[in-house]
């Protein structure tokens, strides 16, 4: 199958997707502050440079977007038509630095909070924030 755009259009959409502060990572940053919690970005001498470290909860929450993370049953996680094979290595790739990340963090100690992409959308947003909130506190 053709891809719909040309080799320079589709480099230029795939350069425009940022990889930090992403739109959910806002959602749950001003939630998390608004709440009292106090937090750092990005750490970079934890395993997978955590998204967002909460050094007093010796927690760290991970914001998976559902595509690249291959969020599997969601609707938001389509594997492309064209080069599908790359895509797929791509996002196995993903998945394996993910579990071994995780792995990692909780033997050492850290509790992981993993958010997907899709559970910060209009519906299920305020089921999600107060599941962190009550992991948290707990």
């Amino acid at each position: 199958m053709v891809d719909v755009h040309s080799k320079e259009t589709r480099s230029y959409n795939m350069s425009r997707i940022r990889s930090k502060d992403t739109k959910p990572e806002m959602l749950v940053r001003k939630f998390l502050h608004k709440n009292g919690f106090r937090y750092r970005l990005y750490v970079k001498s934890l395993p997978g440079k955590p998204d967002i470290v909460l050094p007093k909860y010796k927690t760290v929450i991970f914001i998976h977007g559902c595509f690249w993370h291959g969020h599997e049953g969601c609707k938001y996680y389509v594997v492309p038509k064209t080069r599908t094979e790359w895509w797929l290595h791509k996002i196995g790739t993903n998945i394996s630095n993910d579990s071994n990340v995780e792995t990692a963090l909780k033997n050492a100690g850290w509790k992981v909070i993993k958010i997907w992409e899709c559970e910060l959308k209009k519906t299920p947003i305020g089921y999600t924030l107060d599941s962190v909130k009550s992991i948290l506190t707990i």
